[in-house]
């Protein structure tokens, strides 16, 4: 019996020992796992340190066009309001044009008669001008004409 407990106590050290071999074969099974798991986080952490820098940098450079377009849109705010107040002072001109040519029309025809009257009298005028000129032209050539105070 003695060699029965001799040979239970070497089959629980065998066991033991094969228990300590493949726990010593999954811990450094776990070992290699951790280390390649700890490699790939620090490969991981340098590479969002380069994001979060370039997502700085990136925030930065829209902060700056931000301020950008909000001073160009109060400068084009003052164009705006130029071209507004441009418009209105054409509004008013073009009215303006509108109550003359209104009044004018008005006070042509109430007048048109008498308008008329200074056309038929500019039409004489300018005959007797034409005739004259033409009748000094002739006396400077030579020519001279009889009216009937002249004839005796």
């Amino acid at each position: 019996m003695e060699n029965l407990l001799y040979i239970a106590a070497i089959v629980a050290a065998i066991a033991f020992l094969i228990l300590c071999i493949s726990l010593a074969v999954t811990l450094s099974s776990v070992k290699k796992t951790l280390n390649n798991v700890a490699d790939t986080l620090d490969g991981l952490e340098a590479h969002l340190q380069n994001v979060t820098k370039e997502t700085a940098e990136l925030l930065h450079k829209t902060n700056e066009l931000a301020v950008d377009i909000q001073d160009k849109s109060e400068k084009l705010n003052t164009v705006v309001e130029a071209v507004k107040n441009v418009g209105t002072s054409v509004n008013g001109f073009n009215n303006s044009i509108q109550r003359l040519s209104t009044s004018v029309t008005s006070e042509v025809e109430k007048n048109e008669d008498k308008i008329a009257q200074v056309v038929q009298w500019s039409s004489i005028f300018l005959g007797i001008r034409d005739k004259w000129k033409e009748r000094k032209a002739m006396e400077q050539a030579g020519f001279y004409t009889f009216e009937k105070d002249n004839i005796k």
